[in-house]
């Protein structure tokens, strides 16, 4: 596993995400894949990086990193929990389920969820259908 600070040309938002190799940043970004979690523009680029050195009181900062990202996977399997009851799953057929509902007004369906690439989502936002991203752990991830 890599970790690179990245940050989006756009807003400047910078972040941290992991990638499994760096062969693996470069086919997502050529992809198209990568995308600012603030602004949701495709101009993420890499930035320098440091080495990362262990010591004891990154031991703590570590563990504590760790519950934090407990307690926010455990809030997001809450949502996901709440939208599997109150949400119907339609897979990868999301984006013309969602315009469907959008531009059929007499249809009183009831919420959809799916999957669908960030260019689909670009392009249903673009046509005024709101959607909105979360994210999303496998039953069998722990």
């Amino acid at each position: 596993m890599i970790k690179y600070r990245l940050i989006c040309k756009d807003c400047d938002n910078a972040f941290d995400s992991w990638f499994s190799s760096s062969k693996e940043y470069e086919k997502l970004k050529k992809l198209k894949h990568l995308n600012c979690h603030k602004c949701n523009s495709l101009k993420v680029e890499k930035t320098l990086m440091a080495p990362s050195v262990v010591n004891t009181k990154d031991k703590i900062v570590s563990i504590s990193k760790d519950n934090k990202f407990s307690k926010v996977k455990n809030k997001i399997k809450e949502y996901q929990k709440f939208v599997k009851k109150n949400f119907d799953y339609v897979g990868d057929n999301f984006v013309n389920e969602a315009r469907t509902i959008h531009y059929n007004k007499d249809s009183k369906k009831k919420g959809i969820y799916g999957k669908a690439n960030f260019e689909e989502i670009s392009e249903l936002r673009e046509e005024g259908i709101e959607t909105e991203v979360i994210p999303w752990f496998k039953d069998n991830e722990n």
